[in-house]
């Protein structure tokens, strides 16, 4: 006899006695010797503890921990046992977060509003996530050592040694937890689960200022392996691994920045909790082999992956059976549940209210925040908007490379390197994409506040220059134009922008002009290696009206974490840099803005699409974009309105 069900709707249940009970995961009723335990999940909060956008200066219904802890209470109050854990990426992201940084300061005892937040909803413990380096080491341990709760990561060390076990870890690797649980029977029995974390090793890529000088980082899966096997000696029942790092099914390599696939096949290893790249899991954003969606499952274990900004809530839910004097896991069921729907009108529709512990542990350093974010700086005589950012040159993108090209030729005069081009590199941040469709700079024209600053860039990162060839300049172009899909010529309605491409990744450099042959195959794939190596997409490259030599020598200003190898940019591996300023890439935008007094930005429309034989593409941007559509028809291009797109979205019709 067999049955066909889904396995999204029930769990499978080996009994003490050895039969099969069939479970609602959500009704499921243990019995004696049984327990249901569920591992509740917030990943990539970036300092979002209230339901405020503060680049906007408005509240926002899709984002705040204190939204997400009305749900972990709700399933507190149904579930016996519960345990709460975070993935990492929790201190920097939004102006809160930089205004405690470079404003306020950290002193000795202060409690960062974020821990606050999250000592206020009773986290069981967490782990590092990539952002927690950028404002410095020093800063971040000042941040953790006010939290009520544990935060490990078992790759992050001070020193490496010749075996894993062998590094001095700044944090402690894991913690084993003892806790009581209910079984079915209301009887309670102890339980030790173990928790390791873990932080992609690419941090001392992308943190080098802060971390080149005293720290280094192993590979994800050597730690993992080394470590697992002494926390089942230590004796936990059950090993979560808390893995700020993304699903990917590329093949296994050392020093994987998206090793999660491969993490949740380490022995030993019976769930594991992701983030890093800002999408939920269990969905349809992931497949590949080893991914089961509808088990909820990597590598046959069951994983969640919370979105970002408290968007979700991550669940993973534990059937365990006793075994001997331990437990195993004898079914499981993973989700992510979120905080807001949108309603077909496109509004958000909140599913929760504020927590209000969370709300009253932070509520006066929200008040400064605004406060802080309100300082006006200067004023624009035209407004920054980032609606067409990826389809044609853009204001909100070219007001940040006049500010770095200002600041990168004061500070290399009198250098070696005065009298080089200076071009810029800039990338859209707020384009959309997972985002959502309110997810863009908007800034009208008049009084510019710091809150709009931090809109247009979002980001600590310090400003950084690089010296390469033009050669190089031309790879570096040919990278960030992956974000493209391969055009037809001629056909009608093929959609324009690849998803899996990060907005952030595509940098358009200003100072120079140049075209973009979308009906070519990307040169690069998504992780940055040569995909097609006849491939290439930028055509027609100028500097002052002349071709680029390929031996001619450039100076490009862009940050940090571009300059030092982050998105794998050919020409920008660390290893050409001349300048590291001192100032963040956002402080620069604000000296030039106070400098100027007033701005009146423009796009130059150095870059542009290709023509292909009129064929037409369809792009997706926020529903406020159509007040712009005449600015951007006069860069060019020829765009109309073609309905609605997805999730919210207004799409838009272009001819090449």
């Amino acid at each position: 006899m067999s049955l066909t069900l889904s396995r999204r709707k029930f769990l499978f249940v080996t009994t003490a006695a050895g039969s099969v009970a069939l479970l609602h995961p959500f009704s499921a009723r243990a019995q004696a010797g049984q327990a249901h335990l569920r591992i509740l999940s917030t990943t990539d909060l970036h300092c979002h503890v209230h339901p405020y956008d503060y680049y906007a200066d408005r509240p926002n219904d899709t984002m705040g921990l204190a939204r997400t802890a009305s749900i972990v209470e709700q399933i507190r109050a149904e579930a016996t046992n519960t345990l709460m854990v975070d993935n990492g990426d929790y201190l920097q992201g939004n102006p809160m977060g930089d205004y405690v940084a470079y404003s306020r300061g950290m002193q000795d005892g202060d409690v960062h509003p974020v821990i606050a937040g999250m000592n206020a909803l009773g986290y069981d413990v967490g782990t590092l996530g990539n952002h927690e380096f950028n404002y410095g080491v020093e800063f971040m341990d000042r941040v953790n050592a006010g939290a009520d709760f544990p935060i490990v990561c078992a790759n992050f060390a001070r020193t490496l040694g010749a075996t894993p076990l062998e590094d001095d870890l700044h944090q402690q690797p894991y913690v084993i937890l003892e806790r009581t649980l209910t079984d079915g029977a209301g009887e309670s029995h102890s339980i030790r689960v173990g928790f390791i974390g873990f932080v992609p090793p690419q941090i001392m890529q992308w943190d080098a200022a802060h971390l080149a000088q005293g720290y280094a980082a192993r590979d994800i899966l050597e730690a993992a392996r080394a470590w697992v096997p002494v926390m089942r000696e230590e004796g936990a029942d059950i090993i979560v691994a808390l893995a700020h790092t993304g699903i990917s099914t590329a093949p296994e390599a050392p020093m994987m920045e998206n090793a999660a696939l491969y993490l949740a096949g380490v022995e030993g290893i019976d769930a594991i909790v992701t983030g890093h790249s800002h999408r939920v899991w269990p969905s349809e954003d992931f497949e590949g082999e080893g991914i089961d969606r509808e088990a909820g499952t990597l590598m046959g274990k069951p994983a969640t992956m919370a979105g970002f900004w408290g968007s979700h809530l991550g669940i993973i839910d534990l059937m365990l059976v006793r075994d001997g004097d331990g437990w195993r896991i004898a079914g499981s069921e993973s989700n992510a549940r979120p905080i807001y729907e949108r309603a077909e009108d496109r509004s958000v529709v909140p599913l929760v209210e504020d927590y209000e512990p969370v709300i009253a542990a932070t509520a006066e350093m929200h008040e400064d925040t605004l406060e802080y974010v309100r300082a006006e700086v200067g004023t624009t005589t035209a407004p920054l908007h980032s609606y067409f950012a990826l389809v044609a040159d853009d204001p909100s993108v070219q007001i940040v490379s006049l500010a770095q090209t200002w600041y990168v030729a004061q500070l290399l005069q009198g250098t070696e390197h005065e009298g080089l081009p200076i071009l810029s590199a800039a990338a859209p941040f707020k384009s959309g994409g997972r985002g959502g469709p309110d997810y863009y700079t908007d800034v009208p024209a008049g009084p510019i506040a710091i809150k709009n600053v931090a809109d247009l860039y979002l980001y600590p990162n310090t400003l950084q220059a690089v010296r390469i060839t033009g050669e190089q300049l031309t790879e570096w172009l040919e990278r960030s134009a992956g974000i493209f899909n391969q055009i037809t010529p001629g056909e009608a309605d093929q959609p324009l922008i690849n998803p899996n491409f990060p907005a952030f990744n595509f940098d358009t450099i200003d100072g120079v002009t140049y075209a973009i042959d979308v009906t070519q195959p990307s040169r690069y794939d998504g992780e940055g290696n040569v995909a097609d190596p006849e491939a290439r997409r930028i055509v027609d490259l100028q500097f002052e009206g002349a071709p680029v030599d390929p031996a001619q020598e450039f100076i490009v200003a862009t940050n940090n974490y571009r300059a030092s190898g982050g998105g794998s940019f050919p020409g920008a591996d660390g290893s050409t840099v001349v300048l590291a300023a001192p100032d963040t890439n956002r402080d620069v935008i604000v000296r030039y803005i106070v400098d100027q007094g007033e701005i009146s930005p423009a796009a130059d429309g150095n870059w542009r699409l290709a023509p292909a034989d009129g064929a037409t593409v369809l792009f997706d941007s926020g529903p406020a974009a159509s007040a712009y559509l005449e600015d951007v028809r006069a860069r060019g291009v020829q765009i109309e309105e073609a309905g609605a797109g997805d999730d919210g979205f207004a799409r838009y019709r272009i001819t090449l």
